[in-house]
C-alpha cells in the first residue's frame, strides 16, 4: 500500500532542506580547514615575530630554533583549539548568531586553549621554550580568525539576500508578541528568514499587511499554506490561552514535517522582560527587571551634548558655505523649520536646512496623489519641489546639520525613532504609539535600514525594537551602521 502522492510544494521543501544539508555541512568543514590553516600561519607569524624581530624582548643568538623544531606545538594547538572551538559551539552555525558572538566565543576557546598549551609545554620543559610566541600566537589567531568569520558572514549574507539557504516561514498570531517578531525579524535581516506572512483568527489583524507581512487570513488556512508556500518553519506567536490550538498545530507541523516553534508569552508578557535560563537541562522562565538607570541616561545625554557641540563647532564654516549658497540658489530662508512631535509627544520645532523651494508645504495637498509613501508619511521620490541643491543636501543628509542644535537643546538626540508630523501621530493605531517613548534622533535603525524606501509599519517596528532594546552598545552599533548609509546616500530622497 503506497502513501498519498507528494505534492510539488513538499517535493520543493525536501529538495532545499536537503541542499541546506549539503550547504551546511560544506559550510563546516570549510570552516574547520580554514580555522586549521589559520592557526598554523599565525603561530608562523608568532614564531616570525618572536625570533627575528624579537619584540618586547630580544633573543639569544644561541636559543634561536628553526621553526621546524615548533611544527609538532602548532599542530597538537591546532588540533587543541578546533576541539574547544566545538565546545565553544563555533561550528553550530546557530541561526541569528551575531559576529560579535563568534569573535566572543573565538577568544574565550583561544584564551582556554593557550593556556592549556602553555601548561602543557611547562611541563615537558624543552630546552628551546618559549613563552612570549604562544602569546603572540593567540593574539594573532583571535584577529585572523575573527576576520575569516566576517568574511564567512558577509558570505552568508550575500547568499541570504538571494535566497540561498533562508528558511520560508509563517507567523501564526499578529498580536503584540507576534509584532515583536517581526520588529527583530526587521532589525536582523542576517537571521536567515524570509516571512513569507502571518495568520490571525481577528479578521480586523489577518487580513491586513503589516509592511512586508502579509496578512494570510484565519488560522484554518494555515494547513493549506504550509502546502501551498513550501514552509519550513511556523513561528507560533498566540496567548498563552491557545495552548490547545497551539499544541493541535505543533502536531499538523510535525505531520507535514515542517518545524515548529513557540514564542513563550506567558501571562502576556513583554518578552523584553522575560529571563530564560537552564537547571539541569530544564528550562525556567522569570521576570527580568528592566531598568535604564540614571547614570548610563546621563550618559546618553552627556555623549548627546559632547558629539553635537563638536559637530556644530567644527562644521560651522561648512554651514556657513551652505547657508550662503541656499540664499544664492533659490528664493527663502535658509532654515526649514516644522513642528514634530517628540518624547511623550510634546511638541518641538525641528530645524533643518531648506531643500525646497518656498511654498511648498502649501504644495502638499496638490501632489497627494503623487505620494508614493504608504501609512501616514508622505515621501515621493523625484519631489518637484526640492531645489537643485536640495536634492544633493539630502543625498548627502547635509540638509540634517541644523539638527544637532535640537540634540543640543534637549529635544531630540543623536539615535532614536523618526521624528513624526503632528499629522502623522493622529493616524497612528494603537500599537504605533510605542515609537513615542523615547526622544527622536537624527539617526536610527529606519535610517540604517532603508530609510525612505522602508513601509511605514517596518518604519514602525524597527523604532519600536529599538525602544524595547536600548543599549549604549546598540546606539555605537546604529551610529557605525549610519557612516556608510550617508556616505553612499542609501535611500535618500
Amino acid at each position: 500500500m503506497t502513501g498519498p502522492e507528494p505534492t510539488p510544494a513538499s517535493v520543493q521543501r525536501r529538495n532545499r532542506l536537503l541542499a541546506g544539508i549539503k550547504r551546511r555541512w560544506f559550510l563546516i568543514a570549510g570552516l574547520v580547514i580554514s580555522d586549521a590553516v589559520l592557526i598554523n600561519i599565525a603561530f608562523a607569524i608568532a614564531y616570525w615575530i618572536r625570533y627575528y624581530l624579537q619584540w618586547l624582548r630580544a633573543v639569544d643568538p644561541a636559543f634561536v630554533v628553526p621553526f621546524s623544531v615548533y611544527i609538532p606545538f602548532a599542530l597538537i594547538l591546532t588540533c587543541l583549539l578546533i576541539l574547544v572551538y566545538r565546545r565553544q559551539d563555533l561550528y553550530r552555525l546557530r541561526q541569528g548568531a551575531s559576529w560579535f558572538d563568534e569573535v566572543y566565543a573565538i577568544i574565550n576557546g583561544t584564551t582556554t586553549g593557550i593556556v592549556i598549551m602553555v601548561v602543557l609545554v611547562f611541563i615537558s620543559r624543552p630546552t628551546f621554550y618559549s613563552r612570549l610566541i604562544f602569546f603572540y600566537a593567540g593574539a594573532l589567531i583571535i584577529m585572523l580568525l575573527s576576520l575569516s568569520r566576517l568574511i564567512k558572514n558577509i558570505g552568508v549574507q550575500y547568499m541570504r539576500r538571494r535566497g540561498l539557504g533562508v528558511a520560508r516561514a509563517i507567523i501564526v498570531g499578529a498580536g503584540e508578541v507576534g509584532r515583536t517578531v517581526m520588529r527583530t525579524m526587521v532589525a536582523h535581516p542576517d537571521l536567515g528568514y524570509e516571512i513569507v506572512g502571518f495568520v490571525d483568527d481577528d479578521p480586523a489583524k489577518g487580513t491586513t499587511d503589516i509592511g512586508r507581512f502579509k496578512g494570510l487570513g484565519s488560522l484554518d488556512t494555515l494547513a493549506l499554506l504550509v502546502q501551498d508556500e513550501a514552509i519550513d518553519e511556523v513561528i507560533i506567536t498566540l496567548p498563552w490561552q491557545y495552548h490547545r490550538k497551539i499544541m493541535a498545530i505543533m502536531a499538523q507541523c510535525e505531520r507535514e514535517n515542517v518545524r515548529a516553534r513557540i514564542v513563550p508569552d506567558l501571562f502576556q508578557m513583554t518578552l523584553s522582560r522575560m529571563s530564560i535560563t537552564e537547571m539541569a537541562g530544564i528550562p525556567l522562565i522569570g521576570v527580568r527587571h528592566v531598568r535604564i538607570s540614571p547614570s548610563v541616561r546621563l550618559l546618553k545625554r552627556g555623549v548627546d551634548v559632547a558629539f553635537s557641540l563638536c559637530v556644530l563647532i567644527l562644521a560651522a564654516p561648512l554651514m556657513g558655505l551652505i547657508a550662503l549658497i541656499i540664499k544664492l540658489d533659490s528664493p527663502g530662508p535658509v532654515l526649514f523649520r516644522q513642528e514634530r512631535v517628540g518624547k511623550g509627544g510634546r511638541l518641538f520645532t525641528l530645524h533643518k536646512f531648506r531643500s525646497m523651494a518656498l511654498g511648498a508645504e502649501e504644495q502638499k495637498e496638490l501632489l497627494r496623489d503623487l505620494n508614493e509613501a504608504d501609512g501616514p508619511i508622505f515621501k515621493i521620490k523625484e519631489d518637484p519641489r526640492v531645489t537643485r541643491l536640495g536634492r544633493l543636501l539630502r543625498r548627502l543628509s547635509l540638509d540634517e546639520l541644523p539638527q544637532f542644535y535640537d540634540v543640543l537643546r534637549g529635544e531630540m538626540s543623536l539615535i532614536g525613532p523618526r521624528p513624526p508630523l503632528p499629522e502623522e501621530v493622529a493616524q497612528y493605531q494603537p500599537w504605533h504609539r510605542r515609537r513615542l517613548e523615547v526622544a527622536p534622533g537624527i539617526t536610527g535603525l529606519w535610517q540604517v535600514s532603508g530609510r525612505s524606501e522602508l513601509p511605514f509599519d517596518e518604519m514602525a517596528l524597527l523604532d519600536i525594537y529599538y525602544v524595547e532594546q536600548w543599549s549604549p552598545a546598540l546606539d555605537l552599533k546604529i551610529f557605525l551602521r549610519t557612516i556608510p548609509t550617508v556616505l553612499f546616500g542609501s535611500g535618500a530622497y
